[in-house]
C-alpha cells in the first residue's frame, strides 16, 4: 500500500478518517455516526486504498480516503476567501434549487452557501448563492449569483476548476461550462464532474484555469466534455481538445436542449448518467469523414474563406495573414532583422487575439535581452531604470511574463523542442512556437540523410506537430552564403536560396522574407509564398520605418521615393 503518493498526487494525510487501514470494508465516516446505534457498526462502506476512494452503500456517497497536496507550486500569492459556515440554506433558495433538479442532498454535499453580498452590477448588498472552489476541502475561490444572474468571483482569488476534488482517484471526468451543470450531473450521481470558472467566449480563450490545476487531468483516460452547443461552448470544446488531445476526449449532446441542467430537467437523472455512459469518442486523427467537417463545409458554403490571422500593422496585413495548423518560413540575409520582425509578429498576435508564444531561440540569448526587445514592442518605448516598478512597467512585464515562454536547452534538437512545446499547449495553451533558426535546432539522424530528404523530414515534423496541436509554428532559416552583383549590391534571397533549396518552397505554407536598412532604418517585408489566395499576395512588399528605441514597426504608405538597398560589404 503506498502512502506517499496515488496517481500522481502526493498523499498530504493517509487515512484522514482514521478507518482501519487495508481493510477493504467497514463503516462510513460520512453517515455512520447519523445513524440509529445498533446501526453505527454497520459495514457500509467499500474502501479502495489503491485510488484512495471509499463508497457507502447506505448513503452512496463516494469520499476520499486521504488528502492530498497539490502538485508543483506557484510564485503568484492569491487571495482566500474567508470560509464562512452558511450551509443551511433559506427555503427560497432550495426551493430555487429544487426547481432546477438539484436536491437538497447535493446542494448539502456541494457546501453551496447563502449570504449578502456587495454586487458590482447594481452597486448594492444583496442576498446572493454562493458556489464555493475547494482544493482537497481548502476554499480557494467563491462565485457570488444574485437573482438577477449577476455573477462575481474573488478578486485577487486564483481561478481552479469548480467541485475540482471530485476527480481525484477517478480516471475520468466531465468538464461542463456551469455550476448549475456541474450540479445537475452531481445529482445524477456522476462522482467526477467539474465545471469551468468563467463560462466560454468566442473571441479570446483563456483558460488561465486550468493552467492552475492541470496536473488533475494529466492521468485521466477519459475526459468528456459536456459544453453547451451553442457557438461559444463549442469554441471552448475545441480547445479543451486541443489541451487535452483528441485520444483522451469524448463529447456529449444535449440534443435540442442547452446544457446539463435542461436536460436534467426534461429527462431525469438516470437518462443524464447515461450520456456519460455513451459519450462519443472525438474522431480519430488523420481519419475524416465528410460527417466530420459537415459544420466547416456548410460554413464555407454560406460565407466563404475565413478571415487569417493578422499581426495588426495596416500595410502588411493588407498582403498577408495566416491560419494555425500551419508554418511560416522567414528568411534574409544575416542581420537583417528577420528575428526582431518575428518578434513583433507574435506580439501582434498576443494583443489582437490573446495568443500565447514558445521561443526555442538558440541565437537569442541571453533570454533577458529578449524579453527586453519584447516589453519594449508591447510598451512603445525603451524602459529606464526609473520606469521599474511603476504601473506601466508592471503592466508590461506581466503581460510578457503570462504570454511568453523560452525554452531553454543547453543542446536543441528538434524532437525535444516540439516534445516540450506540445506539453506547453498543454500546460499554458500556446498558440505560437518559433523555431530560430532552424540550423540550430539539429534533427536526430539528420547527418546519415540527404539534404533533401533531411529538410523534407524536418519540415513535416513541423507540419505534423503544427496540426495536430492548431499551433501556429514560425521557422527562421538563414539562406546560403549570398554573391553580390557587379554592381556591388547583393542578389534577394529566396525560399530556394536556403539550404536545401526547393523543399522549403514546397514544404512551407507562407514564407516571408525581411531585410533591414540600418543607413535609414527602414525594413522590408515581402511575401515569398503564400499557399491559400485568399491569405495573402505573392510578391507583394510591406515597407516600413523602424523605431531603434522600441522597436517598433511603423508601416510607410508611401516608398516610392525610399530607398531600400542591401547590404554590400
Amino acid at each position: 500500500m503506498n502512502t506517499t503518493e496515488i496517481n500522481g498526487f502526493t498523499i498530504d494525510q493517509f487515512n484522514q478518517y482514521d478507518l482501519t487501514a487495508g481493510k477493504k470494508e467497514g463503516v462510513c465516516p460520512l453517515c455512520s455516526a447519523d445513524r440509529k446505534p445498533e446501526n453505527r457498526k454497520a459495514k457500509c462502506a467499500m474502501y479502495d486504498w489503491e485510488r484512495g476512494l471509499g463508497t457507502c452503500m447506505n448513503c452512496d456517497e463516494v469520499f476520499q480516503l486521504h488528502t492530498f497536496k497539490r502538485k508543483g507550486s506557484t510564485d503568484k500569492v492569491y487571495n482566500k476567501p474567508e470560509w464562512k459556515n452558511n450551509i443551511l440554506l433559506s427555503d427560497n433558495a432550495v426551493k430555487w434549487f429544487e426547481a432546477r433538479g438539484i436536491s437538497q442532498k447535493t446542494l448539502v454535499k456541494a457546501q453551496i452557501t447563502e449570504d449578502v453580498e456587495w454586487m458590482p452590477q447594481v452597486s448594492k448588498e444583496v442576498n446572493t448563492i454562493q458556489f464555493n472552489y475547494f482544493i482537497n476541502n481548502e476554499l480557494i475561490n467563491i462565485k457570488y449569483r444574485d437573482g438577477r444572474k449577476n455573477f462575481k468571483l474573488v478578486k485577487g482569488a486564483e481561478k481552479i476548476f469548480y467541485n475540482l476534488d471530485s476527480t481525484v482517484g477517478h480516471d475520468y471526468v466531465v468538464i461542463v461550462e456551469g455550476e448549475m451543470d456541474a450540479l445537475s450531473f452531481m445529482d445524477a450521481k456522476v462522482d467526477s464532474v467539474v465545471s469551468v470558472p468563467n463560462g466560454a467566449t468566442l473571441n479570446r480563450l483563456n483558460l488561465d484555469y486550468l493552467d492552475n490545476c492541470i496536473e488533475y487531468f494529466e492521468n485521466k483516460s477519459k475526459i468528456i466534455l459536456a459544453v453547451d452547443g451553442d457557438d461559444a461552448g463549442q469554441n471552448l470544446q475545441q480547445e479543451l481538445i486541443r489541451r487535452f488531445g483528441a485520444e483522451v476526449c469524448f463529447t456529449i449532446d444535449f440534443g435540442e436542449h442547452k446544457d446539463a441542467n435542461e436536460y436534467l430537467l426534461n429527462y431525469g437523472g438516470s437518462m443524464l448518467k447515461r450520456l456519460v455512459d455513451e459519450a462519443s469518442p472525438v474522431p480519430l486523427e488523420n481519419v475524416v469523414t465528410l460527417k466530420d467537417v459537415n459544420n466547416e463545409l456548410q460554413e464555407f458554403i454560406h460565407e466563404g474563406f475565413k478571415p487569417g490571422f493578422q499581426v495588426g500593422l495596416d500595410n502588411f496585413d493588407s498582403i498577408f495573414s495566416t491560419y494555425t495548423g500551419q508554418f511560416i518560413t522567414v528568411t534574409g540575409v544575416p542581420s537583417s532583422g528577420k528575428s526582431d520582425f518575428v518578434d513583433r509578429m507574435v506580439v501582434g498576435y498576443q494583443m489582437k487575439y490573446g495568443w500565447k508564444t514558445a521561443f526555442a531561440s538558440p541565437e537569442n540569448k541571453p533570454t533577458f535581452l529578449h524579453t527586453h526587445k519584447l516589453i519594449r514592442k508591447i510598451g512603445d518605448w525603451m524602459p529606464s531604470k526609473e520606469d521599474i516598478g511603476t504601473d506601466k512597467w508592471n503592466q508590461v512585464t506581466q503581460i510578457v511574463d503570462e504570454n511568453f515562454y523560452f525554452i531553454e536547452n543547453e543542446r536543441y534538437d528538434l524532437d525535444s523542442v516540439l516534445a516540450k512545446g506540445a506539453e506547453l499547449v498543454k500546460r499554458k495553451g500556446i498558440k505560437c512556437l518559433v523555431i530560430d533558426p532552424y540550423n540550430k535546432v539539429k534533427m536526430n539522424g539528420s547527418s546519415a540523410m540527404s539534404i533533401p530528404d533531411a529538410t523534407m523530414e524536418y519540415l513535416t515534423r513541423i507540419e505534423a506537430f503544427a496540426k495536430k496541436y492548431d499551433v501556429l509554428v514560425i521557422v527562421v532559416a538563414h539562406p546560403t552564403k549570398m554573391y553580390k552583383k557587379d554592381d556591388g549590391t547583393m542578389d534577394e534571397p529566396t525560399m530556394y536560396s536556403i539550404k536545401g533549396g526547393g523543399e522549403w518552397y514546397d514544404a512551407s505554407y507562407h514564407g516571408l522574407l525581411v531585410h533591414r536598412n540600418y543607413t535609414n532604418n527602414t525594413v522590408k517585408v515581402k511575401v515569398l509564398k503564400v499557399k491559400f489566395q485568399n491569405l495573402g499576395e505573392n510578391q507583394a512588399e510591406a515597407h516600413f520605418k523602424w523605431n531603434n528605441l522600441s522597436g517598433d514597426y511603423i508601416p510607410l504608405t508611401d516608398s516610392a521615393n525610399e530607398t531600400l538597398p542591401w547590404e554590400v560589404a
